[in-house]
């Protein structure tokens, strides 16, 4: 039968494992297609193999045209967790998931694959609360006042009500949900300072550490795991040009001009400019102060086009979104500047699902949205 001809499951099965046996150099192709079809006719679906599931995984970060850093994808590593459903045990690896990640500084890429009916409410395991004041002002990230609202809806009492309040985690499993706070040794920030401005250090800013994606869902061959986080390192530009100097985030620029005494009295004196520059040299000094690794938009962007030519040399095209490719800060210096790209993922591929507090963002009045 044709793959045109056979059922979308075992269409997708099986350009996935031609795939995986072509890219592995691996025989026993025709063997493991004709125990799939059995196991699809037998009971509608079929499991992948801890191997398959790890090649398929890494492909995903290969196929994300939304990352500039895919050239470490083979690096990654893949926690194979499908066995897990209960949430305390869900919370107990995630838990596990942030140690090891960490990995004294050295940040290691993983992802961690649970099993069916367990979700993360969460975008990120580690996500600062925004709490909305009777006056219109947030206290905090003003991207999680949504987020907040709906965690306190379940049950969550608040944090002390600082601008860094890490928020809890909903886990969906078990038929329910439940909130995890964090400990403390989960969660490793970094205080900003300025090599050459102590002034910038009393703004009090910081940031955690990783970077773990929990609300997408996983694709392999026909599969869908809707549990899937994971993380890579920090970009220098994701913390300072956007999570702390965008408009609707922080908006720190301001307090930044004032620390490096910039005249503000108008845009023309390029004061934001030079203070979203000095911004990036807080982050990129406090991070390899703290010895947590960190990459800067002008090595990855290189790095991208190294992964690029790594694609063309073993015949796949590259996909990739350019707005998210090119850096927030000093972009027409970087080498993906000039360059064309065709946006979309191709499966194995990570996809966005609906936020479960979705319906709390219209009624949620927040000024910036």
């Amino acid at each position: 039968m044709t793959a045109a001809l056979l059922p979308p499951l075992l269409a997708q099965a099986e350009a996935f494992l031609r795939l995986f046996y072509r890219e592995s150099r691996l025989d026993g192709l025709d063997d493991r297609l004709n125990a799939v079809r059995v196991e699809v006719a037998r009971t509608g679906q079929y499991t992948l193999s801890s191997d398959e599931l790890t090649h398929g995984a890494r492909v995903a970060w290969r196929n994300s045209a939304r990352c500039v850093g895919r050239l470490p994808w083979r690096a990654l590593t893949v926690r194979d967790l499908r066995q897990v459903t209960r949430p305390e045990e869900v919370f107990g690896h995630l838990l596990t998931h942030l140690y090891e990640a960490l990995n004294d500084g050295h940040i290691r890429p993983i992802i961690s694959i649970f099993g069916p009916g367990v979700r993360i409410h969460n975008p990120q395991l580690i996500r600062y609360a925004g709490y909305l004041q009777p006056g219109g002002e947030i206290i905090g990230d003003p991207a999680n006042v949504a987020l907040t609202a709906y965690l306190r809806r379940l049950g969550w009492k608040g944090g002390p009500g600082t601008r860094f309040d890490v928020l809890p985690l909903a886990i969906e499993a078990a038929g329910g949900i439940h909130l995890y706070e964090l400990p403390a040794d989960a969660i490793h920030e970094v205080q900003l300072t300025h090599p050459e401005v102590p002034a910038l250090g009393e703004l009090d800013l910081k940031w955690h550490v990783l970077p773990v994606i929990s609300d997408m869902s996983l694709e392999i061959g026909g599969q869908v795991f809707a549990c899937a986080p994971f993380n890579g390192w920090y970009l220098g530009t994701e913390i300072a040009a956007r999570n702390l100097a965008d408009t609707e985030r922080y908006h720190q620029l301001p307090g930044v001009a004032r620390a490096l005494r910039l005249d503000t009295s108008q845009a023309r004196s390029l004061w934001q400019d030079r203070a979203l520059v000095e911004l990036n040299v807080a982050v990129l000094h406090s991070f390899d102060a703290a010895g947590i690794r960190i990459s800067d938009h002008h090595a990855v962007t290189r790095q991208f086009v190294r992964f690029e030519n790594q694609e063309v040399r073993a015949g796949r095209a590259v996909r990739g979104r350019w707005s998210w490719l090119v850096p927030p800060l000093s972009p027409a210096t970087t080498p993906v500047w000039h360059r064309q790209y065709v946006d979309g993922d191709e499966p194995p591929r990570f996809m966005h699902e609906q936020s479960a507090w979705a319906d709390l963002q219209e009624t949620v009045q927040c000024p910036f949205h």
